[in-house]
């Protein structure tokens, strides 16, 4: 066993983490950040700079605490970076943001087809391959001046380490960068001519250098540097390291991205947003997903208290209801996220907005095809009902939960304790029981009643157009 505690930097869209989990597979120090999104002329970019820093500062004061000699990071999905020597060649690019309608026409035109890289065709740059050809279609010449275009894990890891790495379950993250049964670039890479710009794969977890931490006396410690990860694999990885095989994933943040390893491919819909992601092994996975934290930060005005049974009990007596969606993407694209029935504020607007996120998940759920257990991390396990009320929903599947939600930082930290041969960790993971809540059923029924009203609308206005 390791004999030192490991650095784990898990990297959200809204908040950064460091976790430093010790030999026995705790986490003995935690602190967070939230990084900097600025404008740059007309772009929305990282403030890089500043959160490197704060990294720095806390690895070194990791290292003095704790000892700490190793360190990993896990990183949120659809982030790119372009770099030379030992320096950007231009500022990471904030997902949210859509090129002009001119050039996005151009460079959409140029996505491979879905049963290449069963990316599907998303706004903004959640397809970071998109953004990368927005960023060709400003300037020609950008990319041809890069060493290397990195997956966001990968530019950390290259930041610490000076090596520059990809890794197969960021590039194969619904980037249009990857083609799953290829197991391979897709032809879009070869088409724009970046093959020769995507370094060689280390798989994550592995040792890819090292990096000198600069200590508060002057000393110098080295610690030990480990290829990152797409964090919603790295959760994945976590709960098959504690022996779950047929269960569904769904891995809660800004994002609920939900992992189906027992569904055909054939079963996935681009025009919903399911896809295949890539485990750290190569593997596809059917996966389906929607903006859940956001869209409940969203709906529930920002609500971050607990929500009582009897709140979630009076929205369903009243039939207050909230419908999709509160933020791009999802199964339920261009429709406009909206309340209907009573006026609800407060505990009672949040207790809708809890309700609508279960039964998105469960409608995606049932999209995906997952009739086997049920696995929730992240998040949304602290808003305590969110698990109950998905088990209640979903009788005829087991729905556990983890004693720790952050299986994407632990997904990390298993992957670098399984690289130096002992992993600490065990299932501590719960059944959650399903919430009692009078009128759930009918609650649910009359909720897809009002989205499939909503489709059907939807449907009719295509035909009257095409007519």
């Amino acid at each position: 066993m390791s004999q030192s505690p490991i650095a784990v930097f898990d990297l959200g869209k809204t908040n950064s983490k460091l976790f430093v989990v010790s030999p026995e597979g705790r986490v003995i120090d935690e602190v967070r950040t939230r990084p900097v999104w600025r404008d740059e002329a007309d772009l929305r970019v990282l403030d890089d700079a500043a959160l490197f820093g704060w990294m720095e500062g806390e690895l070194a004061r990791a290292v003095s605490t704790h000892g700490v000699d190793r360190m990993i990071f896990s990183g949120h999905g659809c982030t790119f970076a372009l770099v030379a020597g030992d320096a950007l060649v231009h500022t990471i690019l904030d997902y949210e943001q859509d090129p002009p309608a001119d050039i996005a026409g151009r460079i959409d035109a140029m996505a491979p087809d879905f049963q290449e890289t069963f990316s599907p065709p998303l706004p903004l740059g959640f397809n970071y391959g998109r953004h990368l050809l927005w960023l060709n279609e400003r300037d020609a010449d950008l990319i041809g001046k890069a060493d290397a275009i990195l997956a966001y894990p990968q530019f950390w890891t290259w930041k610490f380490s000076g090596r520059a790495v990809s890794e197969v379950s960021y590039l194969g993250c619904h980037s249009n960068l990857w083609a799953p049964l290829q197991d391979d670039f897709s032809s879009l890479v070869d088409r724009m001519g970046w093959r020769g710009r995507m370094p060689e794969f280390a798989r994550a977890g592995d040792v890819v250098g090292t990096h000198a931490v600069t200590l508060a006396d002057g000393g110098s410690v080295t610690v030990a540097v480990h290829n990152g990860v797409h964090d919603s694999n790295a959760a994945l990885y976590f709960y098959r390291s504690l022996g779950f095989t047929d269960f569904t994933l769904v891995s809660t943040g800004t994002w609920v991205i939900i992992f189906n390893p027992a569904s055909p491919l054939e079963r996935l819909d681009a025009a919903q947003d399911m896809l295949a992601n890539v485990t750290v092994d190569h593997q596809p996975v059917a996966t389906i997903r929607f903006m859940g934290g956001r869209e409940y930060d969203v709906a529930s005005s920002g609500w971050a208290k607990s929500i009582s049974h009897e709140a979630v009990a009076k929205v369903i007596a009243s039939q207050a209801f909230a419908l999709p969606s509160f933020a791009p993407g999802g199964p339920m694209p261009g429709h406009e996220g909206r309340f209907v029935g009573p006026a609800v504020e407060g505990e009672e607007r949040a207790a809708v907005a809890l309700l609508y996120v279960a039964l998105m998940t469960d409608l995606s759920l049932d999209f995906i095809g997952s009739e086997n257990a049920i696995v929730i991390d992240g998040g949304l396990v602290k808003t305590g009902l969110y698990a109950s009320v998905l088990a209640a929903l979903r009788p005829g599947q087991t729905v556990h939960t983890s004693a720790n939600p952050e299986g994407s930082a632990f997904g990390a930290a298993a992957l670098v304790f399984d690289a130096i041969g002992d992993n600490p960790f065990v299932n501590d993971c719960v059944v959650s029981e399903p919430a009692s809540i009078p009128g759930l059923d009918e609650y649910r029924q009359q909720w897809r009643h009002h989205v499939d009203a909503m489709t059907s609308a939807e449907g009719a206005s295509r035909k009257e157009k095409r007519a």
